[in-house]
């Protein structure tokens, strides 16, 4: 019995920590575009103002960091999902789920921080 339990447990972290570290690879290697200086003409387009860049990218970057060592997980990836949900309405508009200006990446990730965030307390 305490056996199976331990395989149960392993199984469960060794598949948490692999979710933490691909949506957290994701959003670091995202966010790192956000740093480039380009980027301000783009947020002016969207209506977001210049001074929202260093933000914008630290709050994809940092919580990726958080997500992959496993530290304010949760706090992490309700971060993430807030963003997301800002890259999905205000950005792509919602209006197509795939093709061009589709918002189908954005909403993958935006799942799988809830989910993260939905593991870690039911696991916790």
């Amino acid at each position: 019995m305490t056996e199976a339990k331990f395989r149960e447990s392993k199984l469960h972290d060794i598949v948490h920590f692999g979710v933490r570290v691909v949506v957290g690879t994701i959003f670091i290697a995202h966010s790192l575009g956000k740093f480039n200086p380009g980027f301000v003409g783009f947020l002016n387009q969207i209506g977001i103002p210049a001074e929202m860049q260093f933000f914008v990218a630290l709050g994809e970057f940092v919580p990726g960091i958080l997500l992959i060592i496993g530290v304010l997980t949760r706090i992490s990836a309700s971060i993430l999902s807030v963003i997301m949900l800002g890259a999905i309405f205000h950005v792509k508009h919602a209006s197509n789920l795939t093709g061009q200006g589709g918002f189908e990446l954005e909403l993958l990730l935006l799942v799988s921080n809830r989910i993260l965030r939905h593991l870690l307390k039911k696991y916790s």
